[in-house]
């Protein structure tokens, strides 16, 4: 190659770091990461860039210089290699630059990990913890205060996922990033997450608010975030917390003040009268035992269990199986306080939910073994 195609390479590439530099449009919506909906999260996002680009200018200098050499300065050239050494002035001068340009580099980054370990002042706390396979939630304080609910992939999509389903999941819409219940923030206000695990090792993860932090049993991680912008915002555990640890999304819908504060009034009223309902002394029949309980094992058993009650993998089979058509203490003793594979379900849901839950199971895909009462759950815990 010749000097004169040398130096036409060389602008060429010149010119497409300068259109790279100049186009963000092309780093947005081709590979660059998200800007994100909070300060932090754009805070960041300006970080990512200055090093991109830092280190996009170094590149094409030094690559650049080293390519000319070579060309230039090759042995059929007639080129002799110089004899000098200990260069006193060069050896500050490629000492001093990198040294100045690490301090350009640290200087904001750490303005941005301080910023995002401040969690001080907070409007609002909440706190997540990771269950296999699904987030609760719950609002220590503020409109919501006392509020707290699980959060699980939709049904929808937990259908779509499984063997032999019929569903195309690329016809399903946001495929394995939607969830029953969605956490609910106000806009604008700094909310603090308190984030911990009742079992494995969780990660909560939502990129829109810069926001990754691992749930830890026993531990409590504090993170925060403040929206400044009303939308949904989706995420999923980052963890390898298990086989299904791809199936624990996490959306979020950000509202105004009012908005929220209507929701947490409504959502408070809901959670006092289905406490009412569990704690009630009556005998449920079977058909709402069976309605309700439909709901809570696709919500809570059919991962595992299958919607057909044919089990999967350590999951037994219900269809058909010993223990919910034997005794129901039995029963109603390995729902409560799990075994082996399966979770105890006894801190996650109140005596009616789980009296329905067994009676479903105790009565569906065939098997005919009689109802259990939320009163005979209470019994037995």
């Amino acid at each position: 190659m010749s000097v004169s195609k040398l130096k036409k390479a060389a602008l060429a590439l010149a010119s497409t770091a300068l259109l790279m530099t100049s186009s963000h449009v092309w780093a947005d919506k081709v590979l660059n990461m998200r800007q994100g909906v909070t300060e932090v999260s754009k805070d960041i996002y300006g970080l990512h860039m200055i090093i991109l680009w830092i280190c996009v200018i170094l590149a094409v200098g030094v690559f650049g210089a080293m390519i000319y050499s070579m060309f230039k300065h090759r042995k059929s050239q007639g080129a002799v290699a110089a004899t000098f050494h200990e260069n006193h002035k060069l050896e500050v001068v490629w000492t001093v630059i990198p040294f100045i340009i690490l301090i350009g580099m640290a200087i904001p980054a750490t303005k941005s990990l301080l910023k995002l370990e401040d969690t001080s002042n907070a409007d609002l706390t909440v706190k997540v913890t990771g269950y296999q396979w699904k987030w609760n939630y719950e609002y220590i304080d503020g409109p919501a205060q006392g509020v707290k609910y699980f959060s699980n992939l939709s049904s929808t999509h937990n259908d779509a996922r499984q063997l032999k389903s019929g569903m195309n999941p690329a016809e399903v819409e946001n495929y394995l990033l939607d969830v029953d219940n969605r956490l609910v923030l106000p806009v604008g206000k700094k909310v603090r997450f308190l984030v911990t695990s009742n079992d494995v090792i969780h990660a909560w993860w939502v990129p829109d608010f810069a926001v990754k932090k691992d749930a830890i049993p026993g531990y409590i991680n504090e993170t925060w975030a403040r929206a400044d912008e009303v939308g949904t915002f989706r995420g999923q555990c980052a963890e390898l917390c298990g086989k299904d640890h791809g199936f624990m999304p996490i959306v979020v819908d950000v509202l105004s003040e009012a908005d929220y504060n209507q929701w947490a009034s409504a959502k408070k009223v809901a959670a006092e009268a289905e406490a009412a309902a569990a704690a009630s002394t009556k005998d449920w029949s079977m058909a709402e035992l069976m309605a309700k309980g439909e709901k809570v094992y696709n919500t809570s058993c059919a991962a595992c269990h299958q919607a057909n009650g044919e089990g999967l993998g350590p999951f037994p089979a219900l269809k058909g199986g010993a223990i919910v058509n034997g005794p129901a203490s039995g029963h109603v003793g390995i729902v409560l306080k799990g075994k082996n594979a399966m979770p105890p379900f006894g801190a996650q849901l109140n005596d009616l939910d789980l009296a329905a839950v067994i009676t479903y199971e105790r009565n569906s895909w065939g098997n005919d073994a009689g109802i259990v009462q939320p009163k005979d759950v209470k019994a037995a815990r």
